[in-house]
């Protein structure tokens, strides 16, 4: 189905992105590619798709494949009818139907009388029954284009996909349809995603990173754990290592105290037999230089051994290197922090929920917000914060300090470096150096202090945001977080779930991502419903 042969890509800046990859994708088989953000898996995808030209290299396909890209504003001046590929053969069709059968326009629709029904049965089985044929992406929601490219790969049934991230921005009801697609199909697959329920039905899971392509025969969770056995090894080997090391510097010291003592009983030995003053010159200058071979051996034997060492402790992964420690809330477990009764908001004179909506927000409270796509969860959470007034209801807050980080991470200032807004969250007024400290616990070497914040990647503000909370001088009384997985790889996707797993406070989260809701210790769930109008 593919062979990709010694291929590479360089950026216009020309800056090398990977070099000499080769890999092979037989048909039928569904591959999972992931690795750390700007490793490049996009970019892969987008090579195979002859999106891009390669740098270097070739890449040999049987048949042109179907890509579904991660990023879709591109394309808001099209149609649902130009991402399908029929846009020229509808407007054939419609003129046809309304008496303007020329020539061209029946070649163009050349007999395909059920074209519309086709299109139309692929937007409904992904729930877009309301759009038109023609409407534009513009006008539609971030999940809403997501699905018009999987409902046009639905209706062109290839044989070769390619899906970068395409449960971003979906709703929990879409993931299902989309896991169950890759279950059933008999397609080949290339998935870029972090969504790990999607990763555990791929057969093999392609690594990428700046050393090459490592495969691995089996889903995600085939993958991870190899990587568990591998970082236990090497941390037993670490453990090892900080043994012997301890044991190595004893050693030279009880060596070098046992050759000191040595040398005082000979001297003593040899003034008390009255050995002349130029013997005891000569040996004790063979004295001194038996004592400094032996010294250089144990030396040498102590830096090669920490040398190891800090090769060992570097191999480390990198979450496991992080350090969160968030203080803890000041609040009783309890407390009523937000009462919100039955609330509702208009848009166009239309009531957004079916029914006004009531929730109680207790600290210590771990929610998960859930609903469809268009339901208002953002919405819903504006209102509670109180940055938008309920049409109808009241809310009352007993608030302190709520913290809201969206899945744009727009609480960081872009004009700030970051290491200025690491200070700017320094309400602890910790010490210059434990704050820069504090930063390279969160992976930001000093290099890297003074990035501007709007240079940096997902999984890199997510740190960074990660790291401000644990210099606050308390935890938050409510920690909103908005779909905080999407945009973020899967290594940066298991530190964000470690550290909100360990986060002491009281949470509201908006996720479809269900491993990451169980395994952040959600404790129950509130529904939003969509008003249908």
């Amino acid at each position: 189905m593919l062979i990709a042969q010694h291929i590479g890509y360089t950026h216009p800046g020309k800056s090398i992105l990977f070099s000499d990859l080769n890999f092979s994708l037989a048909s039928g088989s569904k591959v999972a590619l992931i690795g750390h953000n700007g490793s490049g898996k996009s970019t892969v995808l987008r090579l195979i798709s002859n999106e891009l030209a390669l740098t270097t290299g070739q890449i040999t396909t049987e048949s042109s494949p179907f890509y579904v890209p991660q990023l879709l504003g591109q394309y808001n001046h099209l149609t649902v009818a130009a991402i399908f590929g029929v846009e020229k053969q509808l407007r054939a069709y419609y003129a046809i139907l309304d008496g303007d059968a020329t020539e061209e326009n029946l070649l163009l629709l050349d007999d395909d009388w059920t074209l519309e029904e086709r299109c139309l049965n692929a937007l409904a089985h992904w729930d877009l029954g309301h759009l038109g044929i023609f409407s534009l992406l513009e006008n539609c929601s971030g999940g809403e284009k997501t699905k018009i490219f999987l409902a046009a790969m639905s209706f062109q049934k290839p044989s070769f996909i390619l899906l970068d991230e395409p449960s971003n921005h979906l709703d929990s009801s879409s993931r299902a349809k989309l896991a169950q697609f890759i279950k059933s199909t008999a397609c080949t697959l290339l998935l870029v995603s972090h969504d790990r329920q999607l990763l555990d039905l791929m057969d093999e899971t392609w690594v990428l990173s700046a050393t090459g392509m490592a495969i691995f025969g089996g889903n995600y969770s085939f993958y991870a754990e190899q990587q568990s056995l591998a970082d236990a090894a090497l941390e037993q080997s670490i453990q090892h290592g900080e043994k012997a090391l301890r044991k190595a510097k004893e050693k030279e010291r009880a060596t070098l105290v046992r050759q000191q003592k040595q040398d005082a009983r000979g001297k003593k030995k040899q003034e008390k037999a009255g050995v002349a003053r130029i013997m005891m010159n000569t040996m004790r200058n063979s004295a001194e230089k038996s004592t400094s071979k032996t010294q250089a051996v144990h030396h040498d034997k102590v830096n090669g051994m920490s040398r190891t060492l800090t090769e060992l402790r570097m191999a480390r992964p990198d979450s496991s290197k992080m350090r969160f420690g968030f203080a803890n809330s000041a609040l009783h477990r309890g407390k009523v922090l937000v009462d919100a009764q039955a609330i509702n908001i208009q848009f166009d004179a239309h009531d957004l929920w079916p029914a006004p909506l009531s929730l109680q927000i207790k600290s210590g409270d771990r929610i998960v917000l859930k609903g469809e796509n268009g339901s208002g969860k953002t919405t819903f959470i504006q209102l509670l914060l109180g940055n938008l007034n309920a049409y109808t209801g009241s809310i009352a807050r007993q608030l302190t300090h709520a913290l809201y980080i969206d899945q744009d991470y727009s609480l960081l200032e872009s004009n700030l470096t970051v290491y200025e807004q690491a200070q700017s969250t320094n309400d602890a007024n910790i010490e210059e150096h434990q704050v820069k400290t504090r930063l390279d616990q969160f992976l930001f070497a000093q290099e890297s202090w003074s990035k501007k914040v709007d240079v940096l990647s997902g999984g890199e503000k997510m740190r960074l945001a990660l790291c401000c909370l644990t210099l606050k001088n308390t935890t938050a009384d409510l920690l909103i977080l908005d779909e905080p997985t999407n945009n973020l790889d899967i290594h940066s996707v298991e530190i964000l779930t470690r550290a909100v797993a360990e986060f002491p406070g009281t949470l509201l989260v908006v996720s479809h991502d269900q491993t990451f809701i169980e395994e952040i210790g959600m404790e129950s769930e509130f529904l939003l419903s969509k008003n249908d109008r």
